[in-house]
């Protein structure tokens, strides 16, 4: 089917849109050192999201009811203060360190090449953020999305079949007037596998300078590039 069919574009949101790790750590060290907390900073943020895989899993898999991704950040982040021996935090310090996620900073290319993306097509989250995340994290950077979907919309986390089946649904389209587009090798192949085309962002330096994964087009997607402006330039924006 010819990407002229494609209608609505479906966005991973954490490594893809956002520099989750630099923005995280960013935060957690000014944190830091307001508290007098000298611990290894890269290597908290990197444990934080070393626990968001498993934690995710455990709703999948029927261990535990449905929760949005800040609650389940939240317990890991409890987790990760307990481990590295930190003490005399508040519960409103708590929640708005949980909250980072919330303002979370794009990658350079992306708000030019989405509102360019925005011209021509329906623009919309894929993610495993909750909604009210997404929206915050949007307003804050000026993410020009037309819809936040994925995962709380759908009571689902990826890979889960209706996190993409259930975005399509919403806006009225089948899966193949939907693209993907994620800087993961593993969610591009799960989302072509439900009718979606997809188009990969090689974003390098998501996990930090020792990263050793997605660094390179796994697969014959319909778009491969390293920018979202590329993105936009393939689709004619």
């Amino acid at each position: 089917m010819p990407l002229e069919q494609v209608k609505s574009l479906h966005f991973d949101v954490f490594g893809t849109v956002v520099d989750w790790r630099t923005s995280v750590v960013t935060e957690l060290k000014e944190f830091g050192k307001r508290k007098d907390i000298e611990i290894d900073w890269f290597q908290f943020a990197d444990d934080w999201r070393d626990l968001y895989q498993p934690s995710m899993e455990a709703v999948r898999c029927g261990d535990r009811e449905w929760r949005p991704l800040d609650m389940l950040h939240r317990e890991s982040l409890i987790t990760l203060i307990s481990r590295h021996n930190i003490t005399g935090l508040t519960e409103e310090e708590i929640d708005h360190l949980n909250k980072v996620w919330h303002r979370l900073t794009p990658w350079p290319d992306c708000v030019e090449g989405l509102s360019r993306l925005k011209t021509k097509y329906i623009l919309a989250t894929l993610s495993n953020g909750n909604v009210s995340l997404l929206v915050n994290m949007a307003k804050k950077s000026g993410l020009p999305w037309d819809a936040i979907l994925g995962a709380e919309p759908n009571r689902g986390y990826k890979p889960q079949a209706q996190c993409y089946l259930g975005n399509a649904r919403y806006l009225d389209l089948e899966p193949a007037e939907c693209m993907l587009v994620a800087a993961h090798n593993g969610d591009l192949d799960t989302a072509r596998s439900h009718g979606y085309r997809t188009a990969f962002v090689v974003r390098p330096t998501e996990y930090g300078p020792g990263q050793d994964i997605d660094m390179e087009a796994e697969s014959d997607w319909d778009i491969v590039t390293d920018s979202m402006n590329g993105v936009a330039d393939a689709l004619g924006c």
